[in-house]
């Protein structure tokens, strides 16, 4: 067990024996290899399943807009409950576009910050051990990571090697909102935020149109993606909407063409690039590829990153008259 994973269990306990929170949102043990599972501690006996380390790659923001929504028929005495959660950078982020989108309150939450080192794409992961699937992961000393395939063999990689592209170019490693934090800050990464999206840009358009044709057709219409990602917060989702009915529920093409680039536009000036989706898609479809095409035209076009600071608005949730227009007539 890490330092950082024990005081996080001594902490929630805390929280819980002294009234602060209801419930605590973290990480646990899951099945699968470099997975975990999202935890909810409502008693101090469930906080020692906590854990924290390079797999905990969901986004736990996703869980606060359910959990803050009156229930129907409640009466005056309903109260929403006192939640803690484990707030990595982008989580945090999360939260305070979900605060200022006025979904969930500020003073119903406690957030314990921690900073992330990145997240094991567990995806990229597999692929290094293909054709046998992964069957077992384990951290090593000095950054590594041993693979261990269903066929017997083993490949150990530099764990830098196997994290999530999102987290390689993260600026905010360490939570920016928190009530208390635990553990060392993380260094900021200097890479390029958008180097990906200006290469596939300067691909010919049918080149880059035939590329996304491919990469979404092997979307199974599952979903996890959308549940996994904490800004589509709905209760009815355009993809599912039948008046008037935007798209079809089917596999064609077309279908999962509009569905992935209408999910794309609802995160514009939303999307904090966590991997959420990335990590949650059985298909591992690069998810990100859209989202972070429309954040950098969102910060290029009116300035300022998702999900900073309380005290600032978001990008599209304010307008001056030095914004520019262009977008209006050459789209």
């Amino acid at each position: 067990m890490s330092e950082v994973e024990d005081r996080l269990r001594q902490r929630v306990t805390e929280l819980l024996d002294d009234g602060t929170v209801d419930l605590f949102i973290g990480y646990a043990e899951a099945d699968a290899p470099l997975k975990t599972a999202v935890h909810v501690v409502r008693s101090t006996t469930d906080a020692d399943a906590l854990v924290w380390d390079a797999r905990c790659a969901a986004n736990l923001a996703a869980l606060l807009p359910d959990l803050f929504r009156r229930p129907e028929n409640a009466g005056n005495e309903w109260a929403p409950p006192r939640v803690g959660i484990l707030a990595k950078g982008c989580v945090s982020r999360s939260i305070v576009g979900l605060i200022k989108a006025h979904q969930i309150p500020r003073d119903a939450l406690h957030v314990v910050g921690v900073g992330c080192r990145g997240v094991v794409d567990r995806h990229h992961a597999a692929r290094l051990v293909a054709p046998a699937q992964l069957a077992e992961a384990e951290f090593l000393e000095g950054d590594r990571l041993r693979l261990r395939a269903t066929d017997g063999t083993e490949r150990d990689v530099d764990l830098a090697d196997v994290l999530l592209e999102g987290c390689l170019v993260c600026r905010h490693p360490n939570a920016v909102l928190s009530d208390e934090s635990i553990g060392d800050p993380v260094p900021t990464s200097d890479r390029p935020r958008f180097a990906d999206v200006e290469s596939f840009a300067e691909r010919p358009i049918d080149e880059r149109w035939a590329a996304f044709r491919e990469e979404v057709s092997r979307c199974i219409r599952c979903y996890a993606c959308r549940e996994a990602c904490p800004n589509c917060y709905c209760t009815e989702c355009f993809a599912e909407e039948t008046a008037p009915r935007w798209i079809g529920v089917t596999t064609e093409p077309s279908d999962l063409m509009l569905f992935h680039l209408g999910r794309a536009f609802h995160q514009a000036g939303r999307c904090v690039d966590c991997g959420a989706c990335v990590s949650a898609c059985p298909q591992g479809i690069d998810l990100r590829l859209l989202t972070r095409k429309v954040n950098r035209d969102v910060e290029a076009l009116f300035g300022g990153e998702v999900g900073v600071s309380l005290d600032r608005p978001e990008p599209l949730q304010q307008f001056e008259m030095t914004d520019d227009e262009g977008f209006l007539t050459e789209p």
